[in-house]
């Protein structure tokens, strides 16, 4: 039988929707590219915002709608956050963010008996790392690898604590030998991915410099690239530490989420915007040629227009390389669904463009200033335009004109011309 799996939300999400993917061809299923034909469809959702479970149900009724005869199987974290949810109703499966490893095994039992499977195990003290490992990562560069699982931080707008349970951390061991594998297939960049990618180890008595090394050690991987931080445990000692492998790209995608102090007390956030500015500065002491992006919300509850012109003005202070900003959505569930004074929808999406417009041009003067200079690019496929496009070791999108194959090829580049959200280069 035919499978396809549709992927919501972050790369962790990504990484095991690849696990997925193979514990089912493993177990004799044929992985099917057209995903509106199929026999079983798994669906692995996001539940970050209220509007990634909008998105979630819309894709779910409109699978169910083309294919009535199919079997839907909905995993993640919105089966996991919400397990009682109605969309359930139109689903075959139902598992939540334990069940993965299982998940050939429990489609196989329903095409027995036919009978609906809705079981959602909620996560347990002292949890251990789900042991998921995958041997490549289909149609991309770069392969990344989940090392970390869990949040502790509570923050007052996030349901995610409750949908992924306490951090818990990949095996050394483990990591080394998945590496390795993915290295021999011809990966070049590894990608370290976690809900909270800062607290790795945080369970183990290790921490994430140690699974930087660790992975560096490996023959063959040429770059090291880290997934979204918390701006937490990353103390100048630890930079430090960090800035002694060569192989690890100097970009740091650094949650902010607001540039107000009394709006980070809010969201309860452990840390004020002058720790933040201290972290981001102590980054580009230690990385030459270091790049800073991040997250930003708007609109959270209580968020003044006083708060919110801090916020603008701080994050255009730092001198962002990009920034993604999002419009703060209530959840069921979280703290800050009950505060009050919260935010006019209007009110929300106008500070919104606001925010957007200043950090397009910080982006646009971030790329100025990356022309004149050499960078090695790892180049990931040809464009309609018949340009090629890679990214620097700071993350920076370089197009360049060549007639030779540069696909998954490092190459060095010179950066000629900078526009909007990408550079123009030439090989050197």
């Amino acid at each position: 039988m035919t499978f396809s799996i549709i992927t919501l939300g972050c790369k962790v999400n990504q990484y095991e929707s690849q696990a997925m993917t193979e514990i089912m061809i493993r177990d004799g299923y044929t992985l099917s590219h057209n995903n509106e034909k199929t026999d079983i469809f798994i669906i692995n959702t996001c539940s970050v915002t209220s509007v990634s479970d909008s998105k979630n149900r819309k894709i779910i009724r409109r699978v169910r709608r083309n294919n009535p005869d199919a079997v839907i199987v909905v995993t993640g974290c919105m089966s996991q956050a919400f397990p009682k949810d109605e969309i359930y109703s139109i689903c075959d499966i139902v598992v939540g963010n334990t069940s993965r490893s299982d998940i050939s095994s429990i489609i196989t039992e329903h095409l027995k008996d036919k009978e609906k499977y809705i079981n959602v195990s909620e996560h347990i003290k002292n949890e251990v790392f789900e042991p998921l490992q995958i041997s490549s990562f289909e149609e991309r560069t770069r392969a990344q690898i989940k090392i970390e699982d869990g949040c502790n931080r509570f923050c007052s707008y996030c349901i995610i604590p409750y949908s992924r349970g306490r951090v818990r951390s990949k095996n050394i061991d483990e990591l080394i030998e998945e590496t390795k594998i993915l290295s021999c297939k011809g990966f070049k960049e590894i990608v370290l991915v976690g809900i909270n990618l800062s607290c790795f180890g945080q369970d183990t008595g290790k921490n994430l410099c140690d699974a930087v090394e660790a992975v560096a050690s490996v023959e063959g991987v040429e770059r090291i690239r880290l997934g979204s931080l918390e701006p937490e445990r990353l103390d100048p000692e630890f930079i430090n530490r960090l800035s002694k492998c060569e192989k690890l790209c100097p970009q740091f995608h650094l949650s902010l989420q607001s540039g107000c102090d009394e709006t980070l007390k809010r969201m309860n956030r452990h840390y004020s915007s002058e720790d933040y500015r201290t972290i981001v500065e102590n980054l580009r002491k230690a990385f030459k040629d270091c790049s800073i992006t991040t997250d930003v919300m708007v609109g959270f509850a209580g968020e003044t227009e006083e708060e919110f012109k801090k916020s603008l003005d701080f994050v255009h202070s730092i001198n962002f390389a990009k920034v993604h900003t999002f419009i703060y959505s209530r959840r069921k569930g979280t703290v800050g669904d009950t505060l009050p004074n919260q935010v006019d929808s209007s009110v929300k999406s106008e500070r919104s463009k606001k925010m957007i417009e200043v950090t397009e041009k910080d982006r646009k003067a971030f790329l100025e200033s990356q022309v004149g200079n050499t960078y090695t690019v790892l180049f990931e496929r040809k464009r309609p335009d018949g340009y090629w496009e890679g990214y620097t070791m700071n993350y920076t999108p370089v197009h360049i004109y060549a007639d030779e194959d540069l696909s998954h090829i490092i190459k060095n580049i010179r950066i000629n011309k900078a526009y909007n959200d990408y550079c123009i280069g030439e090989l050197v």
